[in-house]
């Protein structure tokens, strides 16, 4: 299973980098074959200077990245994402063809913008909550939780956040069993309950 994060400038460190190393400890503490093959988008393959200066290489651009079957939408400064149509319609048409779609922090306000989701219950960072909902009234923005699970998309709260909901979905997509095996493995205080 192909699971890619979306990354760009400003992204959040943790908002990518819990995800990539749950999804990465989970294919090490697997007992069957390696189940997910993590990798980093970004726009245009080129590093991304997420927040703090801290550079990343993108694996793959827009242009030439494998089939997706869970995208991840990172949290950071947005706001100039939100502006760039390329990036809008990039994440509307992965989303069309995953099987899941996911965001950390203020990556739901890329998924709104792309109308990923309409009204579907969300959550982000506890700070955006309530910009979240201004922004994008239709939304059910839901507070004081860790991840929202509403099937086809599944959205958390801010930066560790991330961490809890990728441990989720990895018990999702794979099993419960892995799941904690991920955890433990990561010596993470996992909360199993959103």
């Amino acid at each position: 299973m192909n699971i890619a994060i979306y990354i760009y400038d400003q992204a959040e460190v943790l908002d990518f980098s819990g995800p990539f190393e749950v999804f990465s400890t989970a294919c090490r503490v697997c007992r069957d074959d390696k189940p997910f093959d993590v990798f980093l988008v970004g726009e245009t393959g080129r590093p991304v200077r997420a927040r703090a200066g801290y550079t990343v290489i993108p694996h793959f651009s827009f242009h030439d990245h494998p089939s997706i079957d869970v995208l991840i939408v990172v949290g950071g400064v947005h706001s100039d994402e939100m502006n760039k149509p390329q990036v809008i319609e990039w994440l509307a048409r992965q989303a069309g063809s995953a099987t899941l779609t996911a965001s950390i922090c203020t990556g739901a306000f890329l998924l709104a913008q792309a109308q990923i989701v309409t009204t579907q219950p969300v959550t982000t960072h506890w700070e955006d909550i309530d910009d979240l909902r201004r922004s994008f009234p239709n939304l059910e923005v839901v507070d004081g939780v860790r991840w929202v699970d509403a099937g086809n998309v599944v959205t958390s709260g801010g930066i560790s956040a991330g961490i809890d909901m990728s441990l989720h979905l990895v018990g999702r997509l794979h099993s419960p069993a892995l799941a904690e095996r991920t955890a433990r493995q990561m010596d993470f205080a996992w909360t199993r309950n959103p």
